[in-house]
């Protein structure tokens, strides 16, 4: 991707590299980019166990679009889906492969093996369901063939720009939840759809720029 002039690299987190652009992102009201996500998915898996895996957008897109059964194993293999627990995968409506950054909607696929369940979470009522149905195919025979898909209930966004940050902060509740309640037996209304309604909103999304923001400032410091 070229990056326009003056666009400095602000931060190195991990493999992560956040620009000057990106910040400008964030302050908003825009729509954010998989780097803004990624960066959030790495801040939220810091010191999980290992059986937790949040996939970084570049590689789910990558899953969803991939040609051929060789291809789609060299890109799922490192992931190594058999030992997880939980996997969360970022949906984006890109139909164009070699548009980097592209699409305008962001959605949640997230696989529960304790359940042996696919949960999309669309805060725009399912308008990415047939993107995450596509991945649910790619993906289900390296954990388990027989996995169900369902759309989980989501708060519905308030404006055109936001999905991405209901990305990241029900990514947030579902892994607070699962280090809580993955011992559990569960009925089903027993998995995290509760935390979900209950947590999530306008205004925690809203929130969460600046505490992207935050973050971003502090790791720089």
């Amino acid at each position: 991707m070229v990056h326009p002039s003056g666009d400095d690299r602000i931060l190195s987190f991990g493999d992560v590299v956040l620009r000057a652009s990106d910040l400008e992102i964030l302050r908003g009201p825009h729509y954010i980019n998989d780097r803004i996500i990624e960066f959030c998915f790495k801040d939220i898996a810091n010191d999980l166990p290992n059986d937790i895996l949040l996939v970084p957008p570049s590689i789910s897109f990558w899953i969803a679009n991939c040609i051929g059964h060789e291809s789609l194993k060299d890109a799922v293999g490192p992931l190594d889906l058999p030992s997880k627990k939980l996997v969360i995968f970022t949906i984006n409506d890109n139909d164009d492969v070699a548009m980097a950054e592209g699409g305008q909607h962001w959605s949640l696929l997230v696989y529960d093996r304790a359940k042996d369940m696919f949960v999309h979470h669309d805060s725009m009522l399912g308008m990415n369901r047939p993107h995450a149905e596509q991945l649910y195919r790619r993906v289900k025979r390296f954990v388990d063939p027989t996995a169900s898909f369902v759309e989980g209930s989501t708060p519905k966004q308030e404006n055109g720009y936001d999905c991405g940050l209901y990305v990241v902060v029900i990514a947030g509740v579902i892994v607070r939840w699962h280090l809580q309640h993955a011992a559990a037996s569960s009925d089903d209304e027993g998995y995290w759809i509760s935390s979900v309604r209950s947590q999530v909103d306008g205004s925690t999304v809203n929130g969460m720029r600046k505490q992207i923001l935050s973050r971003i400032n502090q790791l720089r410091s």
